[in-house]
């Protein structure tokens, strides 16, 4: 089955915490500190296999999540790191952060291989911890902990040429006689319900890759039908190919087609709307009017724009020919690095960035600080220790904690209370 986009919950693994721990042998009855680090947690990265072309594992398994890392133990033994998670997906594909749909990575080109969550770091041991001045500490580092995200991933075909119109205007058929592609072919609206590939090669060593986009409908752009799901498979493509039923074999007029469909493209992303276009004016063999050829109203109206028009029969094969070698010299002036979109989001970011938020506020003439890296701070920092209140300090300052307090009003003497800490200020 296809599936083209899903939203999963990934999450890193945590870091081993440090172990606290002391040498216990015979005659040495005060041993030094011997606890071991923790063991890093397991990455999430995301990998292309050549040999997928769908999302549809995602659909059903919503929660992934890599290992913890061991914490560590006695004996200066570190902790066992965890094993990273690797999912696989199709080329293509696109993830970005849920909620603000920002792009994380693009498996596409040469990015075969992703780390998009970074697994925490494990912690130090408590015999890291050791000084001339506290040969006895009784802490040790908690490990890093997990990121966790919620992702959008959307597939969205590599293709040099998009085949756009409206249904059952005889895409499918050109696509599956210039290539080796097999599209389901059948006289429905939205005969074709996922995007089909297929390569084109020309006599000359020419050569191209041609997308068959799910025929589209006014309002797609809005989301009506399919639209979106349609829509994302086009913003890859250098060129479109508009194929339109120059017989109007449903009764429609294909110049109001063009336009109707155009205006769809300018709705959905601008930018796309302004790539180059070339008119494929199909179903010619179908033709039996005494007037005037449609084929020439749609050139009058169109190629006075630059829009190039190629009468063609996907049928008997008339006129399509000229139309590939056509699309084929365009592609050789256009940029030939498939189109990749940037990231916009970075994960983990505000970590690197130390972002520690926090709140103070004023209870009762008591200076209270609260925030949840300060309460995790807090539950691995030994305060009775000199090291680990020198520590405490450090981290006041550099978080902007002390700062913070003296611009709320704070005086030599006042109490300060963190959680289950409550200390008198004293400036350095």
């Amino acid at each position: 089955m296809f599936a083209d986009r899903a939203k999963i919950f990934i999450r890193s693994g945590k870091g081993g915490d440090g172990h606290v721990s002391f040498r216990r042998e015979l005659f040495v009855p005060d041993g030094g500190p011997d606890g071991g680090d923790g063991g890093r947690g397991g990455d999430i990265i995301f990998e292309v296999d050549e040999g997928l072309n769908t999302l549809y594992d995602f659909r059903h398994k919503k929660k992934w999540a890599a290992q913890n890392g061991e914490e560590g133990g006695k004996r200066r033994c570190s902790g066992k790191s965890a094993q990273d998670l690797v999912l696989k997906v199709p080329e293509g594909t696109v993830i970005r952060e849920a909620e603000s749909g920002k792009v994380i990575a693009d498996m596409s080109g040469d990015n075969k291989r992703q780390i998009v969550l970074k697994g925490g770091k494990g912690g130090l041991g408590n015999m890291h911890f050791a000084t001339a001045t506290m040969q006895v500490p009784k802490y040790a580092q908690p490990g890093q902990p997990a990121q966790e995200l919620w992702v959008l991933l959307e597939l969205k075909v590599i293709a040099d040429v998009g085949l756009v119109g409206f249904p059952n205007v005889g895409k499918s058929t050109l696509l599956s006689r210039v290539t080796n592609a097999n599209p389901k072919i059948a006289n429905y609206h939205f005969t074709t319900l996922n995007p089909n590939l297929g390569v084109v090669d020309l006599p000359n060593g020419d050569g191209f890759v041609m997308a068959d986009i799910p025929g589209l409908i006014e309002g797609a752009s809005d989301g009506l039908g399919l639209g979106h799901e349609f829509l994302r498979h086009i913003e890859r493509t250098k060129m479109m190919i508009h194929v339109v039923d120059a017989a109007g074999t449903e009764g429609r007029d294909p110049v109001e087609d063009i336009y109707k469909i155009n205006a769809e493209l300018e709705a959905y992303n601008p930018e796309i709307a302004k790539r180059p276009q070339v008119i494929a004016a199909n179903k010619t063999d179908l033709i039996y009017c005494e007037d005037e050829d449609p084929t020439e109203r749609i050139r009058k109206e169109f190629e006075p724009q630059g829009i190039k028009v190629f009468p063609i029969s996907g049928v008997s094969g008339k006129g399509i020919q000229e139309l590939l070698y056509y699309v084929a010299e365009q592609l050789k002036n256009m940029d030939q690095k498939p189109i990749v979109f940037e990231p916009e989001y970075f994960p983990g970011a505000e970590l690197i960035a130390g972002d520690l938020p926090y709140t103070v506020e004023v209870e009762d003439g008591v200076y209270v600080v609260e925030g949840p890296k300060i309460e995790k701070m807090l539950g691995y920092t030994n305060l009775d220790s000199e090291k680990g209140f020198a520590f405490f300090q450090r981290f006041l300052k550099d978080t902007g904690i002390l700062e913070e307090l003296e611009r709320a009003g704070i005086q030599e003497g006042d109490t300060v209370r963190m959680y289950g800490l409550q200390f008198d200020y004293y400036p350095e």
